[in-house]
C-alpha cells in the first residue's frame, strides 16, 4: 500500500475509528482523551504502558478494546516469582515418533493483544523477556525462533514506582513502548455514571466493531498518511533537543530520546491525522502526541529529580521553545525553565 490516501477513504476510516472509540467510551467513562491515544497507538502498531493507581480502570480499558476488536487476548499477572519462560513458553519433554524430544510449548505471549498486568511487580530479568517480542514480533528459546501472530500488541499496566513491591522498568524496556499514558482519577460526574451503570463482579458487554485483520489493514493505511518535510524536520529537532549535550539541559539529563522515539513520533502523528480523517500530518499532530511518546524516554539526572523536575515539564518546555519552523534551539531553553 504505497499509494497515497484519498480524502474520501480517509473520511470513511475516521468514521470507523470513531465508532470504535465510542464503543469503548460506552464502558470506560470520562476517558475520551485516553481512548483516543490508545486508538492512535494501535494504528501506529505501537505498544502502550498505562500507569496509575490500582482500581482506576487500566485493566478494564484493555479488556474493552479487546472485545471491541474481537482479537485474541492473553493476560499475564506479573509477580516477583514470575519467570521469563512463563511469558515466552518453554521446551517440554514429549514423546514424538517413539522418541522423547523437547518440543516448544508456546507461552501466553503468542496472542494478538497481550495484557501485561502490573508489569513492574516482576523482576527486571522477567520484564526483559518481552524485549524481543515487542521489537521483533518473535521470541527465541534455546536458539529456536518463533514468530508471533499479527497483529501483536502489548498493553502493560503499572503502579507508580513509589509503591512498595515494584521495580522500575529498565530504559531499554521503556523505549519499546510507543506511549506511556497516565490514568487519572475520575471527576464527580464520571464517578456518578460509574456508580449508576457498574456493579462489582458484573462483566461488561461491548459491541464488536472490527476484527484483527481489519485493524492490521487500517494500520497499513496509516502509513500512507503524508508526512511533509516541515513536520519531519520538527520531529527531528524536538528529539535532538533532548540530547544531554544539547544547550544548557545537560546537567538535568542522563539520557535523551532515541531515534526509535523519532520514528514512533512520526507514526503517532500519522495516526493522529487519520483519526481526524486527514490525509497529511501537521505540526499540531506532533505536539498532541509528543508528551506520550517522549516523556518516558527522557531520563533525568539524580540532581534534577531531587529538585522536583519532571520529564513531562521538560517535554512541555521543548514544545514551547522549539519552533515548527527551521530554527536553532532557543538559548532561553535553560534548566531554570524546566520546573
Amino acid at each position: 500500500m504505497n499509494t497515497p490516501l484519498d480524502e474520501a477513504l480517509a473520511a470513511d476510516i475516521a468514521a470507523e475509528l470513531k465508532q470504535l472509540r465510542e464503543a469503548v467510551a460506552g464502558v470506560i467513562f470520562g476517558q475520551d482523551r485516553l481512548i483516543g491515544h490508545v486508538t492512535a497507538a494501535m494504528l501506529a502498531r505501537g505498544h502502550i504502558l498505562l500507569e496509575g493507581l490500582p482500581g482506576l480502570g487500566k485493566t478494564e480499558l484493555v479488556k474493552t478494546f479487546s472485545k471491541a476488536l474481537q482479537i485474541e487476548t492473553s493476560r499475564i499477572q506479573f509477580t516477583p516469582d514470575l519467570l521469563p519462560g512463563d511469558i515466552t513458553g518453554n521446551p517440554m519433554l514429549q514423546e514424538v515418533g517413539g522418541q522423547r524430544k523437547f518440543v516448544f510449548e508456546p507461552g501466553p505471549v503468542f496472542t494478538n493483544l497481550l495484557l501485561a498486568d502490573e508489569i513492574n511487580r516482576a523482576s527486571p530479568k522477567t520484564q526483559s523477556a518481552l524485549l524481543e517480542a515487542m521489537q521483533e514480533k518473535r521470541v527465541t528459546v534455546m536458539g529456536e525462533t518463533h514468530a508471533l501472530p499479527t497483529p501483536f500488541l502489548v498493553f502493560a499496566t503499572q503502579n507508580p514506582i513509589e509503591l512498595e513491591g515494584t521495580y522500575p522498568l529498565p530504559e531499554a524496556q521503556l523505549d519499546r513502548f510507543l506511549f506511556k499514558l497516565e490514568v487519572h482519577h475520575s471527576d464527580v460526574d464520571t464517578l456518578r455514571r460509574i456508580i449508576s451503570h457498574r456493579t462489582i463482579g458484573e462483566e461488561t458487554t461491548v459491541a464488536p466493531v472490527m476484527d484483527g485483520a481489519r485493524l492490521t489493514e487500517l494500520s497499513q493505511r496509516t502509513q500512507q498518511v503524508y508526512l511533509p518535510e516541515v513536520v519531519a524536520s520538527y520531529i527531528a529537532r524536538l528529539v535532538d533537543a533532548t540530547a544531554p549535550d544539547h544547550s544548557e539541559m545537560a546537567k538535568d539529563l542522563r539520557y535523551g530520546a532515541s531515534p526509535r522515539a523519532a520514528i514512533g513520533l512520526a507514526a503517532a502523528a500519522r495516526a493522529s491525522a487519520l483519526l481526524e480523517g486527514r490525509i497529511h500530518t501537521s505540526t499540531e499532530d506532533v505536539r498532541a502526541m509528543a508528551p506520550a511518546v517522549l516523556g518516558h524516554r527522557i531520563i533525568l539526572s539524580y540532581q534534577a529529580k531531587m529538585q522536583g523536575k519532571t520529564p513531562a515539564a521538560l517535554v512541555q518546555a521543548l514544545l514551547d521553545e522549539v519552533s515548527p519552523e527551521e530554527k536553532a534551539l532557543p538559548k532561553s531553553l535553560t534548566a531554570a525553565k524546566i520546573q
